[in-house]
């Protein structure tokens, strides 16, 4: 088994899933190691995601783990056998680590759900925008981290699955540039909206109890449930949460926040009258 340098998020995720289910089962990583013929090294390298593992091994360690879910087992071994190299591999070694394993994990989502409170979403971003946002950071970024931090932005804007975003209007007030464009970032964000598989809900200044779930957050959907992820910023990067625990709560979260905002049809109209204003 060829070990891996730096393995993605969902190769670790893969690996951590596996580690669950041993450990449900009651077994050590010496005996989940004798179930395949390899020894606890090898086993701790899969259960990190630092080795790939084949699709019958998946099988036969979910078959000895008493796993009896078969999606979720289909589930890991598609995440297993995956080859794929996304648009986002050009961009390795260039930028951040957590840039990358945020594009892939949207590029495998079922469905994403956003709460933005003081930015609009990345993946709904203008150029200016997203240049504005990338040119605000401490330390300064160079020129050249600064154009690939937004080409980087800007390539992964194709929201092909379902889409709900819970918008504070303090996100859409902040004027991270100028009055143009923020102008242009409401009106896509307008344009966005009318999509399909697009829903755009306004939470405003004026309602009363938001503290109760007023954090930004991003909510990706996997293949089953619980294979979802919540992706959280965090001063060096972005942390990724998917104990099931911690899932639900953020469903709920989600849920409440929903609950209180606009409908889209009053959310559009609300944002058609910011950019009247501006």
């Amino acid at each position: 088994m060829v070990q891996r340098r730096e393995p993605t998020a969902r190769q670790m995720r893969l690996g951590l899933e596996l580690r669950r289910l041993r450990e449900a089962a009651g077994l050590t990583a010496v005996q989940a190691a004798a179930l395949l013929g390899a020894n606890r090294v090898q086993m701790s390298h899969i259960e990190s995601g630092l080795v790939g593992v084949s699709e019958e091994r998946v099988r036969r360690l979910a078959s000895h783990y008493a796993c009896l879910d078969a999606e979720f087992v289909d589930a890991l071994v598609a995440m297993a056998t995956d080859r794929t190299r996304g648009w986002w591999e050009e961009y390795r070694g260039l930028l951040p680590t957590s840039f990358l394993d945020l594009s892939e994990l949207n590029h495998h989502a079922s469905f994403r759900r956003d709460v933005a409170i003081l930015y609009v979403p990345g993946v709904l971003q203008t150029e200016e925008y997203a240049r504005a946002v990338f040119s605000s950071r401490v330390p300064a970024l160079t020129e050249d981290e600064l154009e690939l931090r937004v080409r980087h932005r800007l390539a992964g804007q194709h929201i092909t699955v379902p889409y709900e975003l819970v918008i504070h209007e303090s996100a859409l007030r902040i004027r991270v540039s100028d009055r143009a464009a923020s102008r242009a970032q409401l009106a896509k964000l307008l344009e966005l909206s009318e999509a399909d598989n697009v829903t755009v809900r306004v939470v405003p200044f004026d309602l009363d109890g938001f503290a109760r779930a007023a954090s930004t957050m991003t909510y990706v959907g996997g293949p089953v449930p619980k294979l979802d992820t919540v992706v959280r910023d965090v001063p060096h990067g972005s942390a990724f949460i998917d104990s099931e625990a911690q899932l639900s709560a953020f469903r709920t979260r989600f849920r409440k926040v929903e609950e209180v905002s606009f409908d889209p049809t009053r959310s559009r109209d609300f944002i058609n009258r910011l950019a009247r204003e501006l």
